[in-house]
């Protein structure tokens, strides 16, 4: 990418976007485009090919999606289904028939099979069942990542897929029950601890394992991949087999552990309890990350130097009425 190229970064007031959009203007490119879900509803093929036509970007990482935790896709399954496959088909669509150079398609980890041996490579995708709570959501990524290998297989586009791991960063969400588990942790531990509560209820047996990326760490990596020369570019293109790469931090950890951690940040002095009648989800989740790690990118970020900054960030954005920064 030149830094007068016009990037598009679609859905860039969530997470992944927002911390792409962050590093492309700290790397000085100044022509980055992208618009609100008013002013612009990816569910609609009309509209969102009207702004391809108009905008014309030559490059699109595609971050907009409809994401939750397990009480989320528990709950809505046909609203993850439905919205995330027709993001993913506006999208792609529009970016071929206007002559995008390429898209980074976010998918997610959970597209591997729920007992897939560990760590999770490219070539677990379709070896087994999924995990039935994010399943539609799951099912829809995996819809995308077919058709960016179908519009190359048939076009000769380069449309890559990026499957990061569980993050975690700032413009995070914090909400009780859409969110994923690392922020929706920070935001429990810190009410318990306004709340001066003796015990904080967690969903599950804290058993399983997870891996955790700063979300900075991603848009890093996903800019990395999105300048790779086109020898290196189109090795992950490679037909028969799926576009993707998988973006991990390297290690897990417990869910346990990590609630212990987080507490430790927050501050809370109680004591947690696991209510396993509620379900764990997938046992683990490790990505194999060989794949971008040989093409020269490494994570940057240490997981408590990470959750200190989330923290910070939920403090600053959410509760900086209520209670004094980090003093650590």
């Amino acid at each position: 990418m030149e830094q007068g190229d016009k990037i598009f970064v679609a859905g860039h007031r969530g997470l992944v976007g927002s911390a792409i959009v962050r590093q492309l203007k700290h790397l000085g490119y100044h022509h980055v485009c992208f618009a609100s879900h008013k002013e612009l509803d990816l569910c609609d093929r009309a509209k969102t090919d009207a702004f391809f036509k108009k905008e014309k970007p030559r490059y699109l990482f595609m971050c907009a999606a409809k994401v939750g935790g397990i009480l989320a896709n528990n709950d809505h399954p046909a609203d993850f289904i439905c919205q995330n496959i027709a993001i993913a088909q506006n999208t792609i669509m529009a970016a071929h028939a206007h002559q995008v150079e390429r898209v980074l398609f976010l998918g997610s980890s959970c597209i591997y099979p729920k007992l897939t041996p560990q760590p999770m490579e490219e070539s677990a995708l379709l070896t087994g069942p999924l995990e039935i709570t994010n399943r539609p959501y799951a099912i829809a990524k995996i819809a995308g990542i077919e058709m960016c290998s179908a519009f190359n297989r048939q076009y000769g586009t380069q449309f890559l897929a990026a499957m990061p791991t569980n993050l975690y960063g700032p413009e995070d969400n914090y909400h009780l029950t859409h969110s994923h588990v690392l922020p929706a942790l920070i935001r429990k531990c810190h009410e318990a601890k306004l709340s001066s509560a003796e015990t904080l209820y967690l969903w599950g047996t804290g058993t399983p394992r997870r891996d955790f990326l700063y979300s900075d760490d991603l848009a890093d990596a996903c800019i990395f991949l999105m300048n790779l020369p086109d020898s290196q570019f189109n090795s992950l293109l490679k037909e028969g087999e799926f576009p993707i790469v998988n973006v991990g931090y390297g290690a897990d950890m417990s869910i346990k552990e990590l609630a212990e951690m987080v507490k430790t940040i927050v501050g809370y002095q109680g004591k947690i309890a696991w209510d396993s009648a509620k379900p764990d989800g997938t046992p683990r989740k490790l990505m194999n990350s060989q794949k971008i790690q040989r093409l020269g990118w490494r994570p940057k970020t240490d997981i408590i130097a990470g959750v200190k900054q989330s923290y910070a960030d939920y403090l600053q954005r959410y509760a900086a009425n209520h209670v004094e920064l980090l003093s650590n």
